[in-house]
């Protein structure tokens, strides 16, 4: 349903990806060029985690890892690390969805990992609610 782009031998350009994303092309757009412009991150294209993850586009704040964001059909995944304080100071203000994911994190030190799927714009907000609690601390 949410394929993503597995093929490691051929490394898509930007505009693929974005093609690849169907009818959230332009939010998949959207949310790189506002992480890069509004965190000042640096983003690269790369094949991080294996065949499971595919093709995605990292993003780091000097060298610290903020989120990566998998191209998929017509959705993406935004992967993103967060402590356990991090989520409690914006746990209230998230959508049903946002909560779950968090409930759901992937275990790790004093937090987790959330893979938050975006299928339209109504998601967005939560992303940057989880973005902004990733970068409060810089």
């Amino acid at each position: 349903m949410y394929e993503r782009m597995p093929d490691k031998s051929s490394e898509p350009t930007l505009y693929e990806m974005i093609k690849y994303c169907g009818i959230t092309g332009n939010l998949f757009e959207r949310i790189n060029q506002d992480i890069s412009s509004n965190y000042g991150t640096k983003s690269e294209i790369c094949f991080p985690y294996g065949n499971h993850y595919g093709w995605g586009i990292k993003h780091k704040l000097k060298s610290k890892h903020i989120c990566d964001i998998f191209a998929e059909k017509n959705a993406f995944t935004v992967i993103i690390r967060l402590t356990n304080k991090q989520i409690e100071k914006i746990y209230l203000d998230l959508s049903v969805y946002a909560k779950e994911i968090c409930d759901c994190k992937y275990p790790c030190g004093e937090g987790g990992w959330l893979n938050y799927r975006i299928i339209s714009d109504e998601y967005m907000e939560d992303a940057f609610k989880l973005l902004n609690a990733k970068l409060q601390n810089n």
